[in-house]
């Protein structure tokens, strides 16, 4: 129900701040209030710049991370280990172990893990992708680098029994990670840490 004390354009664009992750009511108002009170050519740009991220915005064909090309720079850097794929849940995953400096393989994004309760099942994952990726050859390890957590680790079994048939070094990130605990919110040193100490499965 719209609040009485704001105009509906305002209280319309507090719902929409409040739905994103992590945003309360409170800081929806304070988000809102801040759009309101910019410039119009700011304003215009920060609305251009969701449309531009929206329409421009794909996934590599490879990997599945968020590119604006075909191919993402990662997996079309001739500097990189292609010989090496890290399985993570989410693009933002990505950026936590590549901020570690630790890591010159590729990426594997599944778009979340499997989770009966939340009706999310391995076909809902870019799993068959990954399947494909390693069966084409060249790939010496699969680090399966999912979240310390029952879901994570139910995903990372499962994806290690798909992959054990095509004799390909299979690892887990060491826990270094605490159980429960997600990589977009760990440090640069223990995620590094966890990278250097994978233990196969």
């Amino acid at each position: 129900m719209a609040n009485a004390y704001f105009p509906a354009p305002v209280e319309n664009l507090i719902d929409w701040f409040a739905r994103l992750p992590g945003i309360g009511r409170k800081t929806a108002q304070r988000l809102a209030f801040h759009v309101v009170s910019m410039g119009e050519e700011d304003a215009k740009a920060f609305a251009a710049a969701i449309s531009a991220a929206k329409q421009e915005i794909t996934f590599c064909k490879t990997c599945q991370n968020l590119s604006a090309s075909e191919v993402c720079p990662i997996c079309s850097s001739a500097a990189r280990d292609h010989s090496v794929i890290c399985v993570v849940s989410d693009p933002k995953d990505v950026a936590a172990i590549e901020r570690t400096a630790e890591y010159r393989g590729l990426y594997h994004v599944l778009h979340g893990v499997i989770s009966p309760l939340s009706r999310v099942s391995p076909d809902d994952l870019r799993i068959k992708e990954l399947i494909t990726r390693v069966s084409a050859g060249g790939v010496s390890e699969v680090i399966l680098a999912t979240d310390p957590d029952t879901e994570g680790e139910a995903t990372a079994l499962y994806i290690a029994r798909l992959l054990k048939p095509l004799g390909v070094k299979t690892t887990r990130l060491a826990y270094g990670i605490p159980m429960g605990g997600h990589l977009e919110f760990t440090d640069e040193l223990t995620l590094g840490r966890a990278l250097e100490g994978r233990s196969e499965i």
